[in-house]
């Protein structure tokens, strides 16, 4: 499901058990990433669904990348492996207003 920055960062902060998911590369990840971010790379095929496979499917992640394209991707494939409470952040870090690690 996508989420507006107000409704993802909401919904996050009231979920304390909740995961924070980047799937941007390694490289966009040390430019800055949400605070508490695990990065998880979504362009390295066998990598993020060898990640996916150690994920608990009871839990509820937040996934967010650059700009909100591969993050739908993500939330899509973390569906298919049985994750069922999986948000998707519209606009990616582009546009959050939040606290990041830069």
């Amino acid at each position: 499901m996508d989420l507006t920055q107000q409704e993802w960062a909401a919904q996050q902060a009231e979920n304390k058990e909740s995961i924070i998911l980047d799937v941007r590369t390694p490289e966009e990840y040390s430019e800055g990433h949400l605070i508490e971010a695990t990065l998880l790379d979504i362009r390295n095929p066998q990598g993020f669904m060898d990640g996916v496979a150690e994920l608990d499917a009871s839990k509820t992640y937040y996934v967010y990348c650059r700009s909100g394209a591969r993050s739908t991707q993500a939330c899509q494939l973390l569906k298919r492996q049985g994750v069922s409470s999986c948000f998707n952040l519209l606009g990616g870090i582009l546009e959050w207003e939040g606290e990041t690690t830069r």
